[in-house]
């Protein structure tokens, strides 16, 4: 690789790395995806168990990002440890939130944080889940209580990750809790939850705490070919939640991008390697270790389409990654995607951030641990972290704001034919 400096950042470009708290901290024993883990006939692998440990290591991963040079770190805060039971707000754990803030603002690190990422408390989901009408007024409560006990330590604050996914994933798909299929109805209520949660949560989080607020949605790259119109397969009606969740936008500081792949939309209904979310297969030069289709170009149509949607909302990417055993196939994916950035920005976009999914090798919900999205390896017995030279290479981005080229290394796995 060589060091050949080809474009720059703005001053105060963010570029870190994300999480979520129960994919890495271990131990989320009051959540409903701990108790989905352990029920037979879920199609969850194995259960996360210690995950990565990050809920006692959390200072020494801190430490291991700023030392690469990143300045930003998205994590979120456990709805299920905060409020593990109706009403009873954990001050302990709340605590326990401002020393991981704490630790981010000692390295010079930005915390990014997100108030409800995937998991649930398994009371809430008892309740009836996202499709419950209590669901957005006990959203509120927790943000206000959560933002109240941290809001002064926070710089960015996401009310809800990927709640154009969510619907889908639990009552159509049955890939989350509460794992129905065809559900609609369910998904139904549970959108307009999903978006009047996201409305009066980023009110409260704004009562308690003078910090930008949005949401972050989950945005494939759909393209349709000659012939084919829109449908209702998963993933086109997720983007039409994604629409409405945009108008709310309008109103937010910022609007987070989430973008992995391309899904392409024939007549037939969506075509080649994200057809079907249950049907993973092996990496291949075409694809990554979740089977979807190696496309980093990707994340400059959903940014444009993001800016577009919002009527010009700040832009952060919050999520841009890929699974994959192969470390320089991750640099070469991450140079691909930061290109679109920097061609977003010299359209006049107002991107800000660049987050890569993920720090750590963790928890990928149903698929377990064989997927590989990390910078950094955490051995399972012993989790102990184990950098990986893209790492190091996003820190060099981080440090110098330049994007260096990957010509010179063996990128011939990343090559899409």
């Amino acid at each position: 690789m060589t060091n050949e400096e080809v474009a720059v950042l703005p001053e105060g470009f963010l570029i870190g790395a994300a999480t979520g708290a129960h994919q890495i901290e271990g131990g989320n024993v009051n959540s409903d995806w701990w108790e989905w883990e352990h029920r037979q006939g879920t199609p969850c692998l194995e259960p996360s168990g210690d995950a990565c440990d990050f809920y006692h290591r959390f200072r020494e991963d801190i430490a291991l990002l700023a030392g690469f040079g990143l300045n930003a770190f998205r994590f979120s805060v456990e709805w299920a440890r905060i409020e593990p039971a109706e009403g009873e707000f954990s001050q302990a754990e709340l605590n326990h939130y401002r020393h991981v803030l704490a630790s981010c603002h000692e390295h010079r690190v930005k915390p990014i944080v997100t108030f409800h990422h995937i998991s649930l408390p398994a009371w809430v989901q008892q309740l009836g889940g996202l499709a419950s009408d209590r669901f957005p007024a006990l959203f509120e409560r927790y943000c206000d209580r959560a933002a109240g006990g941290l809001g002064d330590l926070l710089d960015y604050a996401c009310t809800i990750n990927e709640p154009d996914a969510l619907p889908t994933g639990g009552y159509i798909l049955g890939v989350n809790p509460p794992g129905r299929k065809g559900d609609k109805d369910a998904m139904r209520r549970a959108e307009e939850n999903l978006l009047e949660a996201h409305r009066v949560g980023g009110a409260a989080i704004r009562s308690q705490a003078d910090v930008p607020v949005g949401v972050v949605l989950a945005l494939p790259d759909i393209q349709y070919e000659d012939g084919a119109g829109p449908g209702d397969s998963p993933t086109e009606l997720n983007s039409r939640l994604s629409d409405r969740f945009f108008e709310l936008a309008r109103d937010d500081d910022f609007v987070g991008v989430q973008t992995y792949t391309r899904v392409r939309i024939g007549r037939d209904g969506p075509q080649g390697a994200d057809v079907d979310w249950e049907q993973r297969r092996s990496e291949t030069p075409e694809t990554t270790q979740m089977g979807y289709e190696y496309y980093p170009q990707a994340l400059g149509n959903t940014i444009r389409r993001a800016w577009r949607s919002t009527g010009g909302t700040p832009i952060l990417v919050t999520e841009s990654g890929i699974a994959t055993s192969i470390d320089e196939k991750r640099v070469a994916y991450i140079e691909a995607a930061l290109r679109e950035v920097e061609s977003a920005l010299a359209d006049g976009v107002n991107v800000r951030s660049y987050l890569y999914w993920s720090l750590l090798d963790n928890f990928e919900w149903s698929l377990g641990y064989r997927p590989t999205f990390g910078l950094v390896g955490a051995d399972r017995r012993t989790f102990a972290r184990v950098p990986k030279a893209s790492a190091y290479w996003l820190g060099a981005v981080a440090r110098t704001r330049h994007v260096p080229t990957t010509r010179g290394c063996d990128t011939s796995a990343a090559t899409v034919r």
